[in-house]
């Protein structure tokens, strides 16, 4: 299984589309075999769940996420989690044990210049 973090830094991204890039985890009987960084190749709508599916992910984390990109993952066949913060360290060990879960929040409004749909 490979889990996608929209990453700024070694931190999860407030916003996928505007991230740093992703950071790739391979993950395997709950153990992380090994992970990394694809840079952001730039937003631009409806690409970049097309460009993370191609790299193999089978869910995305993020701390938001706008309705239409949370639609687009779901229909390239990627589990979304929004709502996740901190370093991706923690978030992906929560996730091995099944502790993190997705807010379900669509943003709508934020700092980045507007631009939530995906």
């Amino acid at each position: 299984m490979k889990i996608a973090i929209a990453t700024d830094g070694d931190k999860v991204s407030g916003h996928f589309g505007h991230c740093e890039g992703f950071t790739m985890y391979e993950i395997s009987q709950g153990k992380v075999l090994g992970h990394e960084f694809e840079p952001n190749p730039g937003h631009r709508p409806g690409f970049l769940p097309v460009f993370l599916k191609e790299k193999g992910a089978d869910v995305i984390i993020s701390g938001g996420m706008g309705a239409t990109a949370q639609q687009l993952f779901t229909d390239n066949g990627i589990q979304v989690i929004v709502g996740a913060s901190g370093n991706c360290s923690d978030i992906i060990e929560d996730y091995i044990k099944g502790n993190l879960e997705s807010t379900g929040a669509v943003c709508e409004e934020h700092a980045h210049e507007g631009h939530c749909e995906d």
